[in-house]
Order: C-alpha cells, then structure tokens, then sequence
C-alpha cells in the first residue's frame, strides 16, 4: 500500500449546491480538511457559478472568500468564453494569482465544435493558466430533474487540447471509460497536455484506478478531493490501495502542472 502527501487539490469548491443540501461548503471548513488530510492546497472554484449566466458576481465572491486564506485556498475563478468581456476574467485571475480558470461547457450549452473553446484554450495558454473542466457534479442517478445537463464528452477535452500546443487541461470527476477514449484518441504530444484527476476513479475491487495508471502512466494524474460534493477520503483510499509496484509519485503533480502552463511564457 502506499501512503500520501499531496501538494495540491486541484477540485475543490466552496459555495450552496442548487439541488441539494451540502455539509460545510465554506471556505474555513475546507481549510480544516486539507490540514487535517496533509494536503498543502487547494485550487478552489466557485461552486454555485456553474450554474450562473454570468459568472463574474460569483468569481468576485470567491476571491473575497479565500482571501483570508492566502496561500492555502487558491482561486480558480470560471470563465464562459462564449459571454461579453469573458477575456477580462483571466485577465483577473492572472492579477489575482490564480493558477486556473474553470469552465463548464455543458452547463452552459457549448457544444465540442464551439468556437468558443478554442478560443479560450489559446486566450489561456497566452496568459499560463490551466484550463479546468468537471465531467459531473452527481451520478446520472441521484441528479435532481432540473439538473439536465449531461456528462463531458472526449470531443469537448479534444476540441480545448488540440487547439493550442501551450495549454494544459485538468479533467475532473472522469471515470475510467472517458479516460481511456479521450487518451487514446489522442497523440502522444497531445496526451501530455491532458491530466486527470482520479476522485471518480474506481479502487478494489474493480481496480480502475491501478489498471489506468499501469496503462497510461501515473503521471497523467493529480490528486482532487471534490470537495463539498465528496469527502476526500475515498480518493485518498484508492492511492492508498494501489499495488507498491506501481509508481505513484504523484505527490507534486499540481505544481507541476501549474508549472508546465507558466513555462511556456518564457
């Protein structure tokens, strides 16, 4: 078994959930459960502006939220890049420090041949942030019925991928099925553009999450807790339960990629 200590939680959300009561969505809270978990970070969005018209209340929101807690809790504001003036918002983030944005395509009714997508792969490949994107909030099977909007697809991690060979994407909430169709369709410059974080990814006894890492690589994934959606002790359980023969020094993965988006400002 193999033990954890994680720079960064690049999934995490403060914030009321539309559809559904949630335990302790506060910035504060989260905090308690890095520390207590030994996680170093958290890249942190704006949970009810995924649902938003307009995100830019929402963003203001979150960066007034985690500014008492600077250096822990770092902003990863959304942006939808099909809205007036969305260039301003990681125009913002990168004065406010934010190593992403967010975006929700499916939410919003951006379809993978959108304009928009590459158009903000390229807008945040100039400015070095991450683009992150969540496949799903609920399994198909607990969603309330106003909550429509179906799961990512590959074309949407695709269409954001191909369109500019600075970007780097963080896909999070996949499970091993849209993991392995996305990578697989793409070439090997392109997979190394694509990280996946593995909160959805099922441990024993199916082993997803060991079948993925002995066939992609443990260095296409980073760690996300999805929290408040999700406690961070079912992903923390599947690395713990991965055979020791497998390599999974992933422990600065977030930095990494963090890294990787910046260096190509140089």
């Amino acid at each position: 078994m193999t033990s954890h200590r994680f720079d960064v939680d690049v999934s995490a959300w403060i914030g009321p959930y539309p559809f559904r009561e949630l335990p302790h969505p506060d910035a504060a809270v989260l905090v308690h459960v890095l520390q207590r978990e030994r996680i170093g970070q958290a890249w942190v969005g704006s949970l009810p502006s995924v649902w938003h018209r307009d995100p830019a209340p929402s963003n203001a929101w979150l960066y007034e939220q985690l500014a008492p807690h600077a250096g822990i809790l770092r902003p990863s504001p959304t942006v939808r890049p099909d809205w007036p003036g969305w260039e301003r918002v990681l125009d913002e983030a990168v004065e406010r420090g934010a190593p992403s944005v967010r975006c929700y395509p499916m939410q919003v009714g951006l379809g993978a041949t959108s304009p928009a997508l590459p158009a903000l792969a390229c807008a945040a490949a100039a400015r070095g942030l991450v683009i992150q994107l969540a496949v799903r909030f609920e399994d198909l099977r607990q969603r309330h019925p106003m909550d429509s909007a179906p799961d990512l697809t590959a074309a949407h991690v695709r269409a954001l991928v191909r369109a500019d060979r600075r970007v780097r994407v963080v896909v999070s909430g996949a499970g091993r099925d849209l993991i392995e169709e996305t990578h697989w369709s793409l070439t090997p410059a392109e997979q190394q553009r694509c990280y996946w974080d593995w909160s959805w990814v099922w441990g024993p006894p199916e082993d997803h999450l060991s079948h993925l890492w002995q066939t992609i690589g443990a260095d296409r994934f980073t760690f996300g807790g999805y929290w408040p959606l999700r406690l961070l002790q079912a992903p923390l359980a599947a690395f713990t339960l991965l055979p020791t023969l497998l390599p999974a020094d992933t422990s600065t993965a977030g930095a990494q990629i963090e890294a990787e988006a910046k260096v190509r400002l140089r």
